[in-house]
């Protein structure tokens, strides 16, 4: 879908992240011009805008010496597709965390990840 000026309208990245929490499937994007391959665990809101946390699975193809997990701000999340790579929840993600607390809109669920 292209706007007036002719540009390329953003596609809605909801839908998608939504897709990989509840099937623990990873995403493919770029963010802050890095590709990166998320395992996303939450979608809340702060402060009026969307925001994931994910466990980062790897940056420009290389994967990180140790377990990291990031907050990523939706609108910041460019070129966003569900992979079929299938992740388990990440013991850093703390769905208790004070900041989840009345702000979270979905969360991954202990258990088997959804078939497709």
């Amino acid at each position: 879908m292209d706007t007036e000026d002719g540009a390329a309208a953003p596609a809605n990245s909801t839908p998608i992240v939504l897709e990989g929490i509840v099937r623990q499937r990873c995403l493919n994007a770029i963010y802050n011009r890095t590709r990166m391959v998320l395992a996303p665990h939450i979608l809340y809101m702060r402060g009026g805008s969307l925001y994931v946390d994910a466990q980062v699975i790897s940056r420009d193809f290389i994967m990180p010496r140790e377990e990291k997990f990031g907050t990523f701000k939706l609108d910041g999340l460019k070129e966003l597709a569900l992979t079929d790579r299938v992740f388990r929840i990440s013991s850093l993600f703390l769905p208790e965390s004070e900041k989840y607390v009345g702000t979270a809109l979905m969360a991954v669920e202990p258990g088997e990840p959804v078939a497709a």
